[in-house]
């Protein structure tokens, strides 16, 4: 065993607490049973086939209130593995559910025996005619396919507001719309073909011509059942006028039976059937869609009323006068939103029965969108709107950022409001809708239930198309407490279709939670018509049963998942999975979701459990190893959840008071431990790195692979000893480099300046002078310590770096700049928590800039640019993100290259200071997409601002990354 390997046992849950009723039993402790993991194995390979019983626990909860854990998870590669593992489960006897982003919020995405991953090889867009089409692969979220059409002006219809982590593949089987899409725009409306395996691994692309020939002799049974159950509906009129009813308003409840009134062959039938289906007719493999104008010109207002139905009155209003959407936000709901970063403070303060409307017009140009604001000025002359706190402005605004403020609120909704409820319980959203003309009379219905059944809900919704959402927030390991949701719900379902006859699911499809009141929506015709389709599409029910049709009456209370309460950071975590696409680990280990699901899994257990025991083992690696510490879950949660803060907590309680006491003298003695790293990068180009990576390698096995890191060959050569020579009176700015760039040099093969030489000339050239201190040696911004939760050091060269920032720039007088956008973020942040009381007020006097900022906004517009390169890809790091100065690298690389391309698949490169030197997978998982994106056609420069992180983009992709002031101080030279 490794010297330091660190003890798993260290993280063991320390409070006292009893076993929790759905905890996952001892006896499934090993996993996968042995013969299902041999058997899968076989056909598929082991890669593929997850079998540890962390690996079940993680897949086992989604964004619903559920919680079903699988015998054995499958990661498919190809239609090909979709195939084999139907078969298999036709001839075992098995069941098969298929999972993507898991953002689905009724479990459809959870499953009891084969769980079948189809995210981590499906993604993918093909943008075709100019954009009026996509071809788009089910692991794509939408936000990336939107990227990909968003420069030919067009958008995808179907707009959810878990647009950022849900996949096409989800979107389509569950038939989701979002704000805008109403019945209209969904995908029912705008699939233009569909490519799916059926149960039997026939395989239907819809749009081939001869789709419908070729179905009929390979399904001639289901051919034959499909026109027959079609020309039954079709010689009933009033089944056939209840249908039509049914979909003119929103409704994803059940199988979309007006597939056989708008599809004239077996084939569009299906494709129809399709939609909504939510994987128990088949697996979407690929979709093409019809796209929609993008209208960039955008005018929106959040207006504030005394009451929810005061509010819901003024939908109709609005979308009469063209609004495309039209949002209801609930006192609660506004309230919950204070969460979300860039949201009045003072909604806080909001009466509790304050309400508003968010409402949005778009237009093609100007003129249109002036005149659609005419429209609007006069409902507004009618309306009696409040402005309860100072923040409420009550008008429309075309002002980019505060629009974006208004949506991010609004799309909040589920997490904000589920982050503030209380600690330990199961959260259930539910989502029906009415015909518009009755919102006002829902609401008030809605809010007298609620009351009665003891519930203070948030509301919100789609109020131009009559739906809303609301939440409910309950015990799920207290009986009383279920029973009293169950009886809610079931009052709830009558006075939704008895009264309104409304829609029980309006776009988030049925699933376990509707499953057994689909019968009272549509009446025993209709419901045994589905059930008969089924029975057509998947005679031997091998897809997802229960998640559509259940005969249980009980089933939407059958695995309800209790919340058990874990460290505070990520206690208000529901599980929703926005956090997901943007971890540099989703597709190597854990993402932030899982690594909080498999910890309140261990909450669940008791203390000394085999399948706590189990768990333990592989969180180490799994969980705390190979998060890249990047925190920008942060930034994608909408309640700021930062699951590597808490990683980085997990890594402090796995060190012993011998790790931490050797983490503080490096900190002490920082000159000596630079100057020996300096010295060793130089050595390194007369050893070679053969010799060092064997070296290495024998470290790393007897120290720990957690704390030797492997050498690269595409490491840099050393720095040179001494920094540019500098002069102090007639500084303008203090210029901190970094000790990564104290240590290595530039990239191979680059003549040019060094960075600080680089800095240094060019804000010289721009009448900008810097200076660089005498005494920056054996300083840093201490993020080395605070990555990898070393407490001591991080205190040491935290409050050290703080002092000397303090005398060098005169007490805060002149600007610090770093060059280094991840030290500049541990200088300006990150160093804060572990300063003295008397070096945080120092630290409150200082400017930090990121060199990024110091070059766009003081240096480009005083300098003359002379030569330009022809095309330049950027590499925007998390730490720019955080700093959100992402904008100023593609502004200077701008100003260096004719042509500038961000990524799409841009993100994290996971490099994290030394980690992908630790963890080399997690750095090639983690920019996998990017590189492939990057590699696929050549470009004259590779920038960014963060030395490591270009290192990390040179391994990814074979290319030489530099500093984009670099490319600056080239394009400027006289």
């Amino acid at each position: 065993m490794p010297l330091f390997e660190p003890n798993p046992q260290a993280l063991r849950p320390g409070t006292k607490r009893s076993p929790a009723p759905d905890r996952v039993p001892s006896l499934h402790a090993k996993g996968t049973p042995r013969l299902l993991r041999e058997e899968l194995t076989e056909l598929l390979g082991a890669e593929k086939v997850l079998w540890k019983i962390s690996d079940l626990v993680r897949y086992a909860s989604d964004a619903s209130p559920y919680r079903f854990v699988p015998q054995v998870v499958v990661v498919a590669e190809d239609i090909d593995d979709i195939s084999t593992i139907l078969s298999y489960a036709h001839g075992k006897g098995r069941e098969v559910v298929f999972r993507a982003a898991g953002t689905s919020l009724n479990g459809q995405a959870q499953g009891e025996d084969i769980l079948v991953d189809v995210r981590r090889h499906w993604a993918g867009v093909e943008v075709l005619d100019g954009g009026a089409r996509a071809r788009i692969r089910p692991g794509t979220t939408v936000v990336r396919a939107n990227a990909a059409l968003a420069p030919h002006g067009r958008v995808l219809g179907p707009d959810p507001a878990s647009a950022i982590a849900c996949t096409i593949g989800g979107v389509v089987a569950n038939n989701a719309s979002g704000m805008t899409a109403g019945t209209t725009r969904n995908s029912y409306r705008t699939v233009s073909s569909l490519t799916f395996v059926l149960p039997s691994g026939t395989v239907v692309d819809t749009a081939d011509p001869n789709a419908d020939a070729e179905l009929a002799r390979a399904e001639p049974r289901l051919c034959a059942e499909l026109l027959a159950l079609k020309a039954e509906i079709e010689a009933d009129p009033e089944l056939t006028a209840r249908i039509r009813a049914k979909y003119a308003i929103k409704n994803t409840n059940g199988y979309r039976l007006d597939a056989f009134l708008d599809g004239d062959t077996p084939v569009r039938i299906l494709r129809g059937l399709m939609v909504g289906s939510e994987g128990t007719f088949g697996f979407i493999s690929e979709v093409v869609f019809d796209t929609l104008p993008l209208d960039r010109a955008v005018s929106t207002a959040l207006l504030f009323f005394p009451s929810l139905p005061a509010a819901a009155a003024a939908v109709p209003r609005f979308t009469e006068a063209g609004a495309l959407a039209v949002e209801l936000m609930d006192g609660n709901t506004l309230r919950a939103s204070v969460s979300v970063a860039g949201v009045p403070a003072d909604w806080a303060e909001l009466p509790r029965e304050t309400a508003a409307l968010l409402v949005e017009f778009r237009a093609p140009d100007a003129a249109a969108l002036d005149a659609y604001e005419r429209a609007a000025g006069e409902v507004l002359a009618g309306l009696d709107l409040v402005a309860p706190v100072a923040s409420v402005a009550n008008a429309f605004t075309r002002d980019p950022g505060r629009i974006s403020g208004y949506w991010k609120a609004r799309k909040a909704f589920v997490t904000a409001v589920g982050g503030s409820r209380p600690s330990g319980t199961t959260l259930i959203t539910e989502d029906f809708a009415v015909p518009p003309s009755r919102l006002a009379e829902a609401c008030a219905a809605l809010l007298d239930l609620q009351a009665r059944h003891g519930f203070d809900a948030a509301v919100a919704g789609h109020a131009a198309h009559g739906n809303l959402h609301f939440l409910l927030a309950f015990d799920a390991a207290d009986p009383s407490d279920v029973e009293r949701y169950a009886g809610f719900m079931a009052e709830f379902c009558k006075l939704t279709v008895e009264r309104f006859d409304g829609s029980l699911k309006a776009e988030h499809a049925t699933g376990r939670n509707i499953a057994p009141f689909l019968e009272l929506e549509w009446g025993t015709k209709a419901t045994d018509l589905m059930w008969r389709i089924k029975e057509a599409v998947d005679p031997d029910g091998v897809l997802a049963p229960r998640i559509v049709l259940d005969r249980d009456p009980h089933a939407h209370l059958r695995g309800l998942k209790t919340i058990p309460s874990v460290e505070r950071i990520a206690d208000p975590c529901i599980e929703c999975g926005f956090c997901e696409p943007t971890c540099p680990s989703h597709d190597l280990t854990t993402t932030p979701r899982q690594r909080i699901v498999l910890r309140r899994e261990m909450m669940r257990q008791a203390d000394g459990s085999p399948v706590e025991t189990r768990l333990l083992e592989s969180y180490g690696y799994d969980a705390v190893d190979t998060c890249a510490g990047d925190s920008t879950c942060k930034l994608a949660c909408p309640v700021g959840i930062d699951t590597g803060a808490l990683m980085k907590e997990f890594r402090h309680e796995r060190h012993s008071p011998r790790e931490e006491r050797i983490a503080a003298l490096a900190a002490k003695d920082f000159r000596a431990v630079e100057a020996s790293a300096r010295l060793a990068v130089a050595a390194a180009d007369r050893i070679g790195d053969r010799v060092l990576a064997s070296v290495t390698g024998l470290a790393r096995r007897a120290v720990s692979t957690d704390l030797v890191p492997e050498w690269l060959p595409e490491l840099p050569g050393a720095a040179a000893r001494r920094l540019p020579r500098t002069h102090r009176p007639a500084a303008v700015a203090v210029y901190y480099p970094a000790c990564v760039n104290r240590i290595f040099g530039d990239p191979d093969g680059d003549r040019g300046p060094s960075l600080p030489e680089a800095v240094v000339a060019v804000s010289a050239r721009a009448g900008r002078p810097v200076w660089i201190p005498d005494d920056v040696a054996g300083t840093c911004c201490a993020t080395i310590w605070h990555s990898k939760g070393y407490e001591r050091g991080n205190e040491v060269m935290a409050n050290r770096i703080v002092e000397a920032a303090w005398g060098w720039t005169a007490g805060g007088t002149l600007p610090l700049v770093v060059d280094a956008s991840s030290c500049t973020l541990g200088i300006a942040r990150e160093v804060v928590p572990y300063l003295t009381e008397d070096n945080r007020a120092l630290h409150a006097e200082l400017t930090v800039l990121d060199s990024l900022v110091w070059a766009a906004d003081e240096l480009l517009p005083r300098l003359d640019v002379r030569r330009r390169v022809g095309s330049a890809v950027v590499h925007p790091t998390c730490s720019m993100r955080h700093l959100g100065d992402e904008e100023k690298l593609t502004e200077l690389a701008r100003a260096c290259a004719e042509e500038v391309v961000v990524p799409a698949d841009a993100g994290c490169c996971a490099f994290a200071g030394d980690r992908g030197m630790l963890h080399p997978e997690l750095t090639a998982a983690a920019t996998a997409r990017e590189a492939a994106e990057v590699t696929a056609r050549p470009f004259d420069a590779h920038l960014s601002a963060n030395r490591m992180c270009e290192i990390g983009m040179d391994r990814a992709t074979g290319r030489g990354y530099g500093s984009v002031l670099l490319a600056l101080e080239r394009a400027t030279r006289p």
